[in-house]
């Protein structure tokens, strides 16, 4: 490809995503060195590239991402424990399998005899990665068994959240699990195996022949030892990998998913049959995501009337008090008081993830509703209110009567900004496990391997939720805008 003696630093580097946020051992900072990243995926990076004659340069992108970053150009090869699925494979250009794996259940040491399967965990809560094969595995469990899933974008917070009472059981990948057992104790991982598949590196569908290159690489490291130095150094070498890499070696065509029994399972679906699948899953995540905004914005009004009625009538340590809260969460990250809400407290209060994605969409947002509500307040001519404390009109009357109409007419159209504000950051809740409408078209994008149809289904759902409420604060604007007789 490139003219003999060109050097290697020479040549455009081989870049490579993957995510190290959680992705231990895959890709992740070193402990001694939070500028190096380490992990077994991070080491046949380099060797990929050194196959190659190039130097690897690392893209960061979210995990659920990654395929459509590599697809629109972003990095070459997504490599982060990139799990081998039908809809991969009919999307992307894949690499052969490098490391099998297996899908196992972890429970809490006093329920390993009773949760000894998906099957006893009927009613149950089972928690896994988004975008992944033990997430699909469970959402077919949810109909047969009847259990609920629910996602996380990180390995770290369902074994904690199982720690804690939130989860009965995790269902993830072997190398996963027994990475976590190392630091959690308490913790069990049932034997045998759930399901059966393979770490791949991802291509753009035009770039099979940089594919088959990395192909030869791989099968070369296979019979040379290298896969195996790199597996045995990072702790997840077994029986597993020699069969595996045999099977590869000899051109043994290799299902995607098989379970327990080796039956192949996960087949792949046509766009337009994944779409009717997940088109009453998206409906119902619209419904968590319009109860979760209207009830939230209701107590944020509420606590919002409140804190700007404190401000504009309260004494100076009361006055001084509710700025505080308005700065601390006006200049904090919603996403932030939501894990302090969630993950932060827990050790001293359980809530659970709706009430506590509710209570921080609504503490936050009553900061910026009250600043509204004051403005709208102190707008009002002090003439009037003067002219009422005149007729005998006390305080109380005054704000009822006189000042708080006319100022929450003119907090209406801020208000209702806010609304449909507060309807697209509830997107953020999905942190805490609460499966709303932009989460649940983040696991259909992934699932389907494209933004096109998911992203249009979800701005159209968004659409039918935020436009009436547009509509129905215009016709209040205009209606109080007529003048009265």
């Amino acid at each position: 490809m490139w003219p003999a003696g060109v050097l290697a630093q020479e040549r455009p580097p081989m870049r490579w995503a993957g995510d190290p946020e959680g992705g231990a051992p895959y890709v992740e900072a070193s402990p001694t060195d939070p500028d190096k990243l380490v992990g077994f995926d991070v080491e046949i990076a380099e060797l990929l590239a050194r196959g190659l004659g190039r130097v690897p340069q690392f893209v960061f992108v979210a995990f659920a991402q990654i395929d459509q970053s590599v697809a629109r150009g972003d990095a070459e090869v997504g490599l982060s424990g990139i799990e081998d699925t039908p809809a991969r494979r009919a999307a992307m250009a894949v690499t052969v399998p490098y490391y099998e794996f297996h899908e196992v259940l972890t429970v809490r040491n006093a329920d390993r005899e009773r949760f000894r399967s998906l099957a006893d965990l009927a009613g149950r809560r089972v928690g896994t990665l988004v975008g992944t094969i033990a997430y699909d595995l469970l959402l077919a469990a949810e109909k047969e068994h009847g259990l609920t899933a629910l996602s996380y974008d990180d390995d770290v917070h369902p074994f904690s959240d199982l720690e804690l009472g939130r989860l009965d059981a995790v269902l993830l990948d072997n190398v996963l699990a027994e990475r976590r057992m190392k630091t959690t104790s308490g913790l069990t991982i049932q034997p045998g195996s759930v399901a059966t598949s393979h770490y791949v590196g991802v291509f753009a569908p035009s770039n099979g022949a940089l594919r088959d290159e990395v192909d030869e690489i791989l099968r070369r490291a296979m019979r040379d030892g290298t896969l195996e130095r790199i597996f045995t150094k990072w702790g997840v070498w077994n029986d597993d990998q020699p069969r595996l890499f045999t099977s590869v070696l000899a051109g043994d065509p290799l299902p995607s998913v098989v379970d327990a029994t080796g039956r192949t399972i996960l087949a792949a679906e046509s766009r337009w049959e994944a779409t009717l699948a997940y088109l009453p899953a998206l409906l119902r995540a619209s419904v968590v995501t319009i109860l979760l905004s209207c009830l939230s914005m209701v107590l944020a009004v509420a606590l919002g009337v409140v804190i700007a009625s404190g401000r504009v009538y309260g004494s100076r340590p009361v006055r001084s008090v509710l700025v505080a809260y308005v700065e601390l969460m006006r200049g904090t990250p919603v996403l932030l008081q939501l894990f302090v809400l969630y993950y932060g407290i827990a050790a001293a209060v359980r809530l659970p993830a709706f009430a506590a994605a509710f209570l921080g969409l609504a503490l936050n947002y009553a900061a910026y509703e009250s600043e509204i509500y004051r403005g709208a307040l102190e707008a009002v001519s002090k003439g009037q209110l003067e002219a009422a404390r005149t007729l005998g009109f006390s305080e109380r009357q005054v704000l009822t009567l006189i000042r708080g109409p006319q100022a929450f007419r003119l907090a209406l159209a801020p208000m209702t900004n806010d609304f449909v504000a507060l309807l697209k950051d509830s997107s953020l809740v999905s942190v805490l496990t609460v499966m709303e409408l932009t989460k649940q078209t983040q696991v259909f994008a992934t699932n389907i391997g494209s933004w096109v149809i998911p992203g249009t289904l979800c701005a159209a759902l968004y659409l039918a939720m935020s436009l009436p409420l547009s509509a129905v604060a215009r016709r209040l604007e205009e209606r109080w805008k007529a003048p009265t007789v």
